[in-house]
This record gives C-alpha cells, sequence and structure tokens, in this order.
C-alpha cells in the first residue's frame, strides 16, 4: 500500500471524530505488515482525562482483531500543521515496534515520515 491511500484512509477516518470540546479533529490509519487497514478518530469526553486519541483507536481495533505487527500509521489533524503523535501515542506506539512509520502531511502538504524510534528516541518496554 501506497502512503497516500494510507494517509486518505487517515483522512476519512478524521471525519467521524467526536471532537465536541477541542474541536481538533484527529484521524489515523495504521498498516499491519500482512497489509490489512484499521482506522480510527479521537473520541473526547468530558473527562479530559478518558479521551482518546485517533492513533490509539487505531491500534486498540487492531489489536482487539488480534493484529500486532504494524508497518506504519498515518495521521492527520483538522489543521494545516504536520499531527505528530502526541507523547502518550508516541510510547503506545513504540510498544509494538520502534521501527514503524508515522506518515503525515507538512505544512506544505507534502508527505513527511519517520520511524517511531525518531519521534520517541528513548522510548522503553518493561
Amino acid at each position: 500500500m501506497k502512503d497516500q491511500e494510507l494517509y486518505d484512509m487517515a483522512v476519512e477516518a478524521m471525519q467521524k471524530s467526536y471532537s465536541p470540546y477541542s474541536k481538533y479533529k484527529v484521524g489515523a490509519a495504521v498498516l499491519t505488515k500482512c497489509g490489512k487497514v484499521f482506522k480510527g478518530c479521537n473520541v473526547e469526553n468530558s473527562s479530559y482525562g478518558a479521551t482518546i486519541c485517533g492513533e490509539r483507536t487505531a491500534i486498540v481495533k487492531a489489536v482487539s482483531e488480534g493484529y500486532r505487527d504494524f508497518e506504519a500509521i498515518a495521521v492527520c489533524g483538522s489543521d494545516d500543521v504536520p499531527s505528530f503523535p502526541c507523547g502518550i501515542c508516541r510510547q503506545f506506539i513504540f510498544e509494538f515496534g520502534s521501527d514503524i512509520r508515522i506518515i503525515m502531511l507538512d505544512e506544505n502538504k507534502e508527505m513527511i515520515t519517520y520511524k517511531i524510534s525518531e519521534l520517541l528516541p528513548k522510548g522503553f518496554r518493561l
């Protein structure tokens, strides 16, 4: 699967965001190593700590279906800047591999990618 296709799936997922408080929509699409894609969006809650990010939603959907080997995750937000995963999401992604690629668009709408180990150089596992 091409990075642009995965990113387009993240944009599609973003449309389902439940973000009445921040008004900031996030979509994500995670690609398993066997080629299956799971999409997710952010889901906010009045109790802010109960909010879940789009990246974690997509990964949780995949894991709940038995998938744990990921190749890439595309992430998009409702503004015109790259939607870098938050710290919790970086650690959450790192849990499943240090080589997972993060796909986003930069301010010029150009595709950018990073390995999760670049965004979280000192990630840990117990």
